[in-house]
């Protein structure tokens, strides 16, 4: 493994990837030479057309899989597929997610539900599949991309801060038992992150309150913020990359927040 590298030979699985920060961790992954398999939503040519170019830009190999996160065989197989895709799996990132917004006496039942097996139970049938394939190479990175939210809680967002808050708890407790494996398990905190999906909010938000666009993120998206400023994708994968390095070994059970200082408040 070269220092331009340091990931060659290595395999990791980032599922919500096709998009947003997903594909921007799956992207430095590969950028640091990992072998990559995408899992989530959208149109599959351009899914096919992501792949493609992640292959022929970074030279590794890149593979899809369409496995459903809110279900536990499909999310099994997701792991034993990538394991026999690569002969390896040294790097889980548990990152899909799905939110909703609504005050808790009129929170849609099956909402709950679909919150909860997406962003908290998918995230345990990864790492319950992928720990033992780590503990027979006694090296493995767990990085569940929780949320400030795992920290602190907002209003009318009770599934996505309770399950937010059950990732931190899994985080934790998968830490302890796989320590004397060579095995870390860690959760990233982002706070309001720069992605596409959020960007195209601003203008129509700005015209809606009557508001400038800068006024949109400084006083609505990022009141909670103390920076007044989006966090980046390239700040979440910069983390990532140090916590699946040799570097960041002794991290484990870590919530990390990169969040600008809104749970510092």
């Amino acid at each position: 493994m070269g220092a331009d590298r340091p990931l060659a030979g290595r395999a990791a699985l980032v599922t919500g990837s096709t998009s947003g920060i997903g594909l921007a961790l799956a992207e430095a992954l590969a950028g640091a030479g990992a072998a990559v398999m995408l899992n989530g939503l959208g149109n599959a040519e351009e899914i096919e057309q992501t792949r493609q170019r992640l292959a022929q830009e970074h030279d590794v190999p890149v593979y899809f899989d369409g496995a459903d996160m809110t279900r536990p065989g499909e999310i099994a197989d997701l792991v034993a597929r990538t394991h026999d895709a690569f002969g390896r799996l040294d790097v889980l990132v548990p990152n899909a997610g799905i939110q909703h917004v609504a005050p808790v006496e009129d929170f849609p039942v099956e909402k709950w539900d679909a919150i909860v097996a997406v962003n908290l139970s998918s995230a345990f049938h990864l790492i319950r599949a992928a720990v033992p394939l780590m503990k027979a190479r006694r090296h493995g990175r767990i990085v569940n991309m929780a949320s400030a939210h795992a920290l602190v809680a907002s209003p009318f967002k009770s599934a996505y801060v309770a399950a937010k808050h059950g990732l931190a708890g899994l985080t934790k407790t998968v830490a302890l038992e796989v320590a004397e494996h060579g095995i870390t398990c860690n959760a990233i905190c982002p706070g309001y992150v720069k992605t596409p999906l959020v960007e195209a909010q601003i203008a129509p938000t700005a015209r809606a309150r009557g508001l400038s666009e800068e006024e949109v993120v400084r006083t609505v998206m990022l009141a909670a913020q103390p920076t007044r400023r989006f966090v980046t994708c390239a700040e979440l994968a910069g983390l990532l990359l140090y916590l699946v390095s040799p570097q960041g070994a002794s991290v484990n059970g870590a919530m990390l927040p990169v969040d600008g200082g809104w749970t510092a408040q």
